[in-house]
């Protein structure tokens, strides 16, 4: 069973939504994902594609007409407090896309409230179609995969799900045997791309390569082949490599293309192809 592949918002962060469904199908990817609401704290602008019906309505054609799906809608980062209505507005939107996921953070260090307010979102989500899926990242409050695992088995519900993304399984104390072991039911899509060796291990290091230096699939040193081989067969993968140097020099289309080339490289060596 082949492995649907999604371009992710931040492998080509410089388009539009429209631009960035045309280019996923330009370079033959199944599905695109996409962001309306910002991932930093500060300095991101706003994404008009939440508000804006014109714009909807166009991405939806953009979608129709080029047949690819749409997969994750990005980002909800849970806080000690938190704006509903919005996530309310963000999970509607959603759903007249078309979506299927939403990635979601973790930034309440006290558990037990962060908890409770995974299970509110996910519940919510789960009435407009969508799954929740948190996403452990090193520096944040859900650190590893145990810790993500936790939360979503203790939300209890069944839309959570635990989002495995490579780079920061390379990063946290998580082993490939903890990410063969999650529950299937809690898997809904994974997250390529290749990160160098050896790397800054502080937050400030995470974040920069996270954010703007990560590596095509076999450019760098995390071993992408056993972790494909140990996901759920036909589990969507979602290629999110943002690499602002190489945006420098290669546009959209031609990092698409490398991105979706080196994922399939992947898969094939993993037998997977």
């Amino acid at each position: 069973m082949t492995h649907p592949i999604s371009l992710a918002f931040l492998t080509t962060f410089e388009l539009g939504p429209v631009e960035a469904v045309k280019t996923a199908s330009a370079a033959g990817y199944d599905m695109v994902g996409l962001r309306l609401l910002p991932a930093a704290t500060s300095g991101e602008p706003d994404y008009p594609l939440l508000t804006d019906d014109a714009l909807l309505r166009e991405v939806r054609a953009a979608l129709a007409d080029t047949g690819v799906r749409l997969g994750d809608m990005e980002i909800i980062r849970l806080k000690p407090e938190n704006d509903w209505d919005l996530f309310a507005r963000f999970c509607a939107r959603s759903e007249a896309l078309g979506a299927k996921h939403v990635l979601v953070a973790g930034d309440d260090p006290d558990e037990a409230r962060l908890t409770a307010s995974f299970a509110r979102f996910t519940e919510l989500a789960a009435r407009h179609g969508l799954t929740s899926d948190l996403e452990f990242m090193p520096w944040t409050a859900v650190p590893d995969a145990a810790t993500a695992l936790r939360i979503v088995e203790a939300a209890d519900q069944p839309g959570g799900g635990v989002l495995v993304d490579a780079l920061h399984w390379d990063r946290a104390r998580t082993t490939l045997d903890e990410i063969a072991a999650l529950p299937r039911n809690r898997l809904h899509y994974v997250q390529f791309c290749d990160g160098a060796k050896p790397y800054d291990p502080s937050d400030e290091g995470l974040i920069r390569v996270a954010r703007g230096e990560r590596l095509m699939p076999g450019e760098g040193g995390i071993d992408l082949i056993v972790l494909a081989r140990v996901i759920p067969e036909g589990m969507p993968i979602s290629v999110e490599i943002p690499h602002r140097a190489l945006a420098a020099k290669v546009d959209a289309l031609g990092r698409a293309e490398m991105a979706i080339a080196a994922t399939r490289a992947i898969l094939r060596a993993a037998g997977r192809g």
